[in-house]
């Protein structure tokens, strides 16, 4: 949550919303200046019935006649008609080019952010909620439709409407004039001053509804984990106190509408009480004719209509800054994981990799103290040891997720920092201990590895990690829908779809993270014949806590609280005394050979 001192970057947000018109610059002042023409359209009618009250008295006394009365209704009654034409057309234009203008800006706002939030550290994504990054990013780009939409119809309309009415009124009395300025600036300043008070309060309802709604994206993505445990009431309760929490945020917010609502009616009836009895006096000394002061009347009545509309607007103004300030906090985070200058693409030909001298610690706690490992090229090497013993994080330090504090990793022989981060993982192969899926289709989802491969090599990879016989069951075939993070399939099925995304891959380096750990004992036994024809000319890096899937590997680490405790083949880790012979001997049930 936010803490209520909190102040927003106004200048800051309206630099950045202006970056983003400076693109559509010219369809911007178009609109503006037909929202001007319109405004100005606005004051003709009031003329028009101004000029009627005062011909009518005349009319009636007999000192114009009726054939000149006549052809003032119709001349007046042309120009009302072409007006309200003109009126129309200039309506449709104005949203007809207001459409093109905020669907291009929201598209720019949203790709912009997303592409930048997108390329964030995994650290960042691992400590953010993803409910929390989905609302900000869609509430951001509302805001800039809403933005758009307050400066064209509540902020120009006002300024427009302000000057015409001031400029006209001022025309036929000046005290009048005065009255109007006066009642406008009040009515304002109050207006944008009871918003400026409500700001903290709408940045902690925003906060309150981002936390809300980045728990309800987690109990929804965790609803088996509720239902197998029967903590539906449980989970229930926990919703309504955070439903609550928004709901008092979002009251206090609205709080202020109250004092901003009371308070400028009595400001515009203030004004209005002062616009009546001058006028008044005026028209009882013979100082202004009865037609101008149903012209000043009618003109302030359009005036108070855009200053009302202006406080919607500034009510919108400051929400549409706090919903910005929330979303472009994001683009002060910078990814802490940076290529360097003139860093190269990666084009693996050996698959040789070393991890040299290597230091690493997260969170003040130390994973990795002076590591030094050879994956030789074309080699298996398995990597076993208790969990926490730093498996994984030697693989996430090879996709540099996090960097090394010191040393270097190797590949070819060359540091991974000389190259581009998303060439070096694009050069890598991964079967992931937990397959997340897109709620796509089963063909898709696998294509996703190598997007330019043929349809037949996607189905040779089904082939080959078992797929096609429960693709040939399914209704839709390849065409099924896995849901969203995969959920319509089983385990092992998600793990089929990952064994055969890494074969479609096609790269030097394969890391196999648990491949198997989701298969059944049959299942397992048909893919590890298939991965062994996979890793044949590949570098592979194995992680696995069932031995018997690492047996024929070239190489096995061992390792325990970041360091190699013994490191050898199977068949000679077995022979000494050690961590891998303890866990063979719990383990070895009917795979001993």
């Amino acid at each position: 949550m936010s803490n209520k001192s909190e102040k927003i970057d106004y200048l800051g947000t309206i630099k950045t919303y202006i970056n983003f018109v400076k693109k559509y610059k010219g369809i911007f002042i178009l609109i503006l200046i037909l929202t001007f023409i319109a405004e100005g359209i606005n004051v003709i009618d009031k003329y028009l019935f101004k000029i009627i009250v005062d011909k009518g008295p005349l009319f009636t006394e007999g000192i114009l006649s009726y054939e000149a009365f006549v052809k003032i209704l119709l001349i007046i009654g042309s120009i009302y008609l072409i007006a309200i034409l003109t009126k129309a057309i200039l309506r449709w234009v104005t949203l007809h080019l207001l459409a093109i203008l905020e669907c291009n800006m929201m598209f720019d706002l949203k790709k912009k952010f997303f592409d930048h939030i997108l390329h964030l550290s995994h650290n960042f994504h691992s400590s953010h909620k993803t409910g929390g990054l989905i609302s900000k990013l869609i509430r951001g780009s509302n805001s800039i439709e809403r933005l758009t939409d307050l400066t064209v119809f509540n902020f120009a309309p006002l300024i427009f409407q302000g000057i015409i009415a001031f400029a006209s009124i001022f025309y036929f009395d000046k005290i009048s004039a005065l009255i109007v300025l006066i009642t406008s600036t009040v009515f304002i300043l109050y207006a944008i001053y009871i918003n400026y008070l409500q700001q903290s309060s709408t940045i902690i309802a925003n906060d309150a509804e981002d936390f809300e709604k980045s728990n309800i994206s987690d109990i929804f993505t965790n609803v088996e984990s509720i239902k197998y445990f029967g903590k539906e009431d449980n989970v229930k309760n926990r919703f309504a106190n955070i439903a609550t929490k928004t709901k008092e945020a979002i009251r206090k917010a609205w709080w202020y509408g109250n004092w901003q609502d009371s308070g400028l009616s009595f400001i515009g009836s203030l004004g209005l009480f002062f616009l009546i009895y001058f006028p008044l006096v005026g028209f009882l000394h013979g100082r202004i004719s009865l037609g101008t002061l149903v012209f000043i009347y009618s003109v302030y009545g359009g005036l108070v209509s855009a200053l009302w509309g202006f406080t919607v607007g500034i009510r919108d103004f400051y929400r549409a800054n706090a919903d910005f300030k929330a979303l472009f906090e994001y683009d002060k985070i910078k990814n802490e994981i940076k290529d360097v200058v003139n860093a190269k693409n990666l084009k693996i030909k050996k698959g040789f990799i070393e991890f040299k001298n290597v230091d690493f610690s997260y969170k003040n706690r130390v994973i990795l103290k002076n590591f030094n490992l050879v994956v030789p090229e074309n080699k298996k090497v398995a990597l076993v040891g208790p969990s926490g013993a730093g498996k994984s994080t030697l693989i996430k330090l090879l996709y540099r997720f996090y960097d090394v504090n010191n040393g270097e990793i190797l590949v070819d022989d060359e540091n991974i920092k000389n190259f581009k981060q998303e060439s070096l993982r694009s050069e890598l192969s991964i079967v992931p201990q937990e397959c997340i899926l897109f709620d796509d289709t089963i063909y898709n989802n696998i294509k996703f590895s190598n997007p330019n491969s043929t349809r037949e090599e996607v189905f040779r990879a089904m082939k080959f990690a078992q797929l096609d016989k429960l693709v040939n069951r399914l209704p839709s075939k390849e065409n099924t829908i896995v849901g969203e993070r995969g959920i319509k399939l089983s385990g092992g099925e998600k793990q089929r779809v990952s064994i055969a995304r890494a074969l479609l891959a096609d790269k030097k380096v394969l890391v196999l993270d648990e491949a198997t750990s989701a298969l059944d004992s049959e299942t397992e036994h048909e893919i590890q014949k298939a991965l062994e024809v996979l890793m044949k000319g590949r570098t592979s890096i194995i992680i696995a806590h069932r031995l018997s899937t690492i047996m024929k590997a070239d190489i096995i680490v061992v390792m325990d609280k970041g360091k190699i405790i013994e490191i050898d083949t199977h068949k000679e880790l077995i022979k000494k005394p050690g961590m891998y012979r303890k866990l063979w001997e719990m383990q070895k049930g009917g795979y001993s050979k």
